[in-house]
């Protein structure tokens, strides 16, 4: 177990560029920097006197005084830091072997090495950042394209935050009212709120939680990419237009009819919209234990596909398109399906109005995926396909599964509160679905509702007794 009261230190940029930083942390972050740092000039003065925000040039020294090298210091005190402890961030060459010399320097004089995360963590736990905003500096990390770096800088800067801000301070006057009348429940001419207005408030409260909870479909396909099953036929040239639009050999193609025999999965992003293509084993009759089992996956990940593209070989039409039909068409209502015509350079094509059954919606485009016809138009369908909505810095996003599970935890606890004031329940059995409304927010930013805070709301907001 850590113990936040340690001086931490880590390197916090990659290997291989030109420039290395490590990051030092902690209440003894200054002084610890201070007996390795030798600041240039004659009357250098340490950095335990220097102002903070501010960069000190100097020369990192071992323990026999030799030079490791020429560094900048950049000092930042408590709680105005991005941990809120006193921290220092050293600048020196990228050399694996310089940064791993000023390690070890540190560790020496009383650092000790940082967990992952760790700094994020104690930015959280000394209130510089909420839970949610501290999930969002890793989603900023890994972000991929406009979208996901839209959302996660968003989440970090507390545009969530501020929504569900928003929530507790309208639930907190909800929870109030109902304690009220709790409190004084003997003095029946008193009354605190009509039920209907506070069924008013509580349905904005579900509204503004629903809208939340089903943005996470969005989020979801943003930040993981949108689901894409590429299914068909043996041979029919799915491996060959996975390779097409991922730009490399991911799969292995061959004339051999089940090649494919598992699940092959990549990610590419299209225009700003990621997709995550996944390459199934053909469809067909086969004794083959191995590869019965690698259809039965490519069904299961058409069940799990918003996008499925469904690649026919013209050259055997009648025979095998009407067959699949039947076993591809039932599983793909509700999603958007498209009908990929493929070896338009040695087939002449045909389309598939004449398939029975397909869902109303269907696209389909012929394509060449060997030779790269028509793949630009397939792209443009699969962008129109995903409908992603255009996503502004003030979006508010949900990406992250915990979000949503907490979320809908809140939504269902908020429905039972208008269900109970519709009922004419006791207000001790709807205060209780809003303590859970609440606690299943507070989940969400690391917070905790407790019964003084829920007193002082009363307090404020009203003057018993004048």
């Amino acid at each position: 177990m850590t113990d936040n009261n340690d001086t931490i230190c880590a390197i916090a940029t990659g290997r291989g560029g030109a420039i290395g930083i490590i990051r030092v942390s902690g209440e003894d972050a200054i002084g610890i920097t201070d007996r390795i740092f030798t600041p240039a000039g004659i009357n250098g003065a340490p950095l335990a006197e220097r102002k903070p925000y501010t960069i000190t040039y100097g020369q990192i020294t071992d323990g026999n005084n030799r030079p490791v090298d020429d560094v900048l210091v950049s000092l930042f005190r408590a709680p105005h830091s991005y941990t809120g402890e006193d921290s220092v961030e050293i600048s020196c060459h990228g050399s694996a072997y310089i940064l791993q010399q000023v390690m070890q320097l540190l560790t020496d004089n009383g650092c000790r090495t940082a967990e992952p995360g760790e700094f994020t963590r104690r930015a959280f736990l000394n209130g510089k950042m909420d839970l949610s905003q501290a999930e969002a500096v890793a989603d900023l990390i890994a972000s991929s394209s406009a979208a996901t770096h839209r959302i996660a800088i968003n989440q970090m800067r507390g545009g969530f935050s501020s929504k569900l801000a928003e929530l507790r301070d309208k639930l907190l006057r909800l929870t109030s009212l109902m304690e009220l009348e709790l409190d004084f429940s003997d003095h029946e001419e008193l009354e605190f709120a009509d039920r209907t207005e506070l069924d008013s408030t509580a349905a904005q409260i579900e509204t503004t939680i629903s809208r939340l909870a089903s943005s996470f479909s969005v989020g979801n396909a943003i930040k993981n990419g949108v689901p894409v099953a590429i299914v068909g036929e043996t041979n029919a040239g799915k491996s060959t237009l996975l390779n097409a639009l991922v730009g490399e050999e991911r799969a292995i193609v061959s004339d051999i009819h089940g090649t494919t025999r598992d699940v092959i999965e990549d990610t590419v992003n299209i225009d700003g919209t990621t997709f995550r293509f996944i390459d199934t084993a053909g469809i067909r009759d086969t004794s083959d234990t191995i590869e019965r089992l690698g259809i039965d996956r490519t069904y299961q990940k058409i069940n799990q596909a918003e996008i499925v593209l469904w690649i026919i070989d013209p050259t055997d039409l009648a025979s095998k398109t009407d067959e699949l039909a039947q076993r591809i068409l039932p599983l793909c209502k509700g999603k958007q399906l498209i009908m990929v015509y493929n070896k338009a350079d040695i087939a002449e094509q045909k389309h598939g109005a004449d398939i029975a059954a397909t869902p109303e919606g269907t696209r389909s485009i012929s394509i060449s995926a060997k030779q790269g016809t028509n793949l630009d138009k397939l792209k443009q369908m699969l962008i129109d396909a995903a409908g992603i909505p255009e996503i502004s810095s003030a979006d508010v996003v949900v990406t992250n599964i915990r979000h949503y599970e907490a979320l809908t935890r809140a939504l269902e606890a908020i429905r039972r509160v208008r269900q109970g004031l519709t009922d004419g329940l006791p207000s001790d059995l709807v205060a209780q679905d809003l303590r859970d409304c609440l606690h299943s927010l507070a989940e969400i930013v690391g917070g905790e509702i407790t019964t003084e805070e829920t007193l002082q709301n009363i307090f404020k907001h009203f003057c018993i007794g004048k």
